[in-house]
């Protein structure tokens, strides 16, 4: 298989250099959330807030979950909001999340920007924030600045972060023990492992946080959007595809096309959040076309910008162009899903009190 590669991240910092480094970058995480442990510079902003973060570097699904947990408030009445930092957006563009979620939720307003705090008390007190009446916070597990009422943490379950190591040594924001701060954890691309690992993992969370995990959820894709319109997944049974994402996990994505039964052609595998320019757009869409793909396949997080930077004509796959695909992505769970529903409902202010389910 054919695999155009640009710009992925660097390996940690390896051997000892790395872990001294490692030791100085724990004493500054370890020395920071004493603080706000202690509640200096935590800002309430006045409405409910749900945090959905990780402890890890890279996609552990925050964004799948945040979108279930917007609609899960949508479906209840609620009016939320979501927040975020905008991480690599571009002057005059939205980042990945933000115009993915965007297109999912037009009516939903989004903060996106460094400061969250100020972004939230400025949408708060406008016209356009008048009926929010919580907010979704996405990435905030070490966004301590804002007070939350529900502070969810996602592990996933193909990258044991009990086997990791603390940036620069690994790909761990923080050690394993602050899980034990999260009020829920929630193991998601369960898809990736067997039952026997899920409940190995499950194990170590329960002894790191306290609680047994409140959920686990597969990544799992409903049907396929194409340029004609949706056709089902398995439809891809037999299809050569060439595969092209620039997310945190991008084995996954690849992997789920493959069980789906698609043959792959080849794959165009860019950094995390790597910007589509024109020139690179159609640069994949000739290693695609020479691969001889019947279809270029994409995540809905990549497809927003894969969008704006090829002519309509060569996304819709004329001309001999392969036309481009998006698998729909929603998470499946396997356990644990009217805990979750109840836990957000009940920080949202939705059900009266929080589950009882929920650790802290």
């Amino acid at each position: 298989m054919a695999v155009m590669i640009e710009g992925r991240r660097r390996p940690p910092m390896p051997g000892p250099p790395g872990r001294i480094v490692e030791r100085i970058y724990r004493a500054v995480v370890s020395s920071r959330n004493r603080a706000f442990d202690a509640g200096r510079r935590v800002a309430d902003i006045g409405v409910p807030v749900i945090s959905v973060g990780n402890i890890s570097v890279g996609g552990t699904g925050k964004t799948p979950m945040v979108a279930h947990i917007v609609r899960t408030l949508l479906d209840a009445g609620a009016n939320p909001a979501i927040a975020m930092r905008g991480y690599k957006s571009q002057p005059g563009e939205p980042s990945d999340e933000e115009a993915q979620h965007e297109a999912m939720f037009p009516e939903t307003p989004i903060v996106a920007q460094p400061d969250r705090i100020a972004g939230l008390r400025t949408l708060l007190s406008s016209q356009r924030g008048a009926g929010v009446d919580c907010v979704v916070l996405d990435d905030g597990f070490q966004h301590r600045f804002i007070a939350r009422t529900l502070d969810i943490v996602l592990v996933d379950a193909s990258r044991d972060p009990f086997n990791d190591r603390c940036l620069p040594a690994g790909w761990l924001r923080e050690p394993v023990e602050s899980l034990a701060r999260a009020d829920a954890v929630v193991i998601t691309h369960a898809e990736r492992v067997s039952g026997e690992e899920i409940d190995r993992l499950a194990s170590m969370i329960e002894v790191a946080h306290g609680a047994t995990p409140l959920a686990a959820a597969r990544h799992a894709w409903s049907h396929i959007e194409t340029p004609t319109g949706p056709m089902d997944v398995e439809a891809l049974e037999g299809l050569r595809v060439y595969a092209v994402c620039a997310i945190g996990h991008p084995e996954a994505f690849v992997d789920q096309l493959k069980a789906a039964g698609a043959e792959m052609t080849g794959a165009a595998v860019l950094r995390d959040h790597a910007r589509y320019t024109p020139t690179l757009a159609r640069r994949i869409m000739a290693a695609a076309q020479e691969t001889g793909a019947e279809a270029i396949a994409t995540t809905e997080k990549d497809w927003v910008k894969l969008w704006r930077a090829l002519p309509d004509e060569m996304s819709r796959g004329e001309d001999g162009w392969a036309p481009v695909y998006r698998p729909a992505l929603a998470l499946a769970f396997d356990s644990g899903e009217e805990a979750l529903r109840e836990a957000v409902l009940g920080a949202a202010g939705r059900t009266g009190v929080l589950s009882s389910s929920i650790h802290g």
